[in-house]
């Protein structure tokens, strides 16, 4: 099912050279549908929730949900992506090294509760800022290279408090028409990453179809938001 797209492979290079070169058409200037229509699902009754934003790159979302008195950790290869982030939405910030993640830097809002590693996603862990209560994984599984899911899948899952509620948003259309990223993502690879550990309910598919899509060569795509949380054992 994967083997048009098992072997493709992204360098952090390249994805750093499309922020450099404003080849972002993955960014949305505006907060995503996705995560307003299914918000309280996340939040089940929690006030003051910190968020883990996997390649976060300079999502309005961020921003947002601290507006709303929640807290934010990112983590992100582009350093142009996360100075954009705080640059666009007026907010200050400083710099840290971060002393267990040789040559990271961390940004930290002055405002408002949101710190962005500046580093390879697979050198971030727990012990740099403990677990979260919510993950938003918009760009991100979809992101990465298939063949490191199950490693990514392995620090998600560490990276989850017991009460933690990750949103996952993925893409599904025919791999042999378009090479990604993003990523063909299926139900059933969610599944096999996940179920072991966790509950996973669906929670929203939609025909999510654009110009865009048509011009990689698509004849459908479906978006889908799956909720996953950690199995109570």
């Amino acid at each position: 099912m994967l083997a048009p797209q098992a072997d493709r492979v992204m360098t952090l290079g390249e994805w750093e050279d499309r922020w450099q070169e404003n080849r972002i058409g993955f960014h949305q200037s505006h907060v995503h549908k996705m995560l307003e229509n299914n918000f309280d699902k996340v939040l089940a009754g929690r006030t003051g929730v910190r968020f883990f934003f996997p390649l976060c790159g300079k999502a309005v979302d961020m921003k947002w949900l601290a507006d709303m008195g929640h807290s934010v950790v990112g983590v992100e290869i582009s350093e142009k992506a996360i100075q954009q982030f705080f640059e666009e939405n007026n907010m200050t910030y400083i710099e840290e090294p971060v002393p267990a993640i040789p040559g990271a830097k961390v940004y930290k809002s002055s405002e408002k509760n949101i710190s962005l590693y500046q580093c390879d996603l697979y050198n971030f862990s727990s012990s740099i800022e403990g677990q979260f209560g919510a993950i938003w994984d918009r760009g991100s599984l979809v992101a990465i290279n298939p063949k490191d899911r199950e490693k990514y899948a392995a620090l998600i899952i560490s990276l989850m408090a017991s009460d933690c509620r990750y949103l996952l948003d993925t893409l599904l259309y025919n791999p042999e028409l378009y090479k990604g990223p993003p990523f063909f993502v299926p139900d059933e690879q969610v599944t096999r990453l996940f179920g072991e550990r966790c509950d996973i309910e669906l929670l929203q598919s939609v025909d999510a179809m654009t110009d865009r899509q048509r011009a990689w060569g698509l004849d459908y795509l479906t978006e889908t938001v799956h909720l996953i949380s950690p199995k109570s054992n």
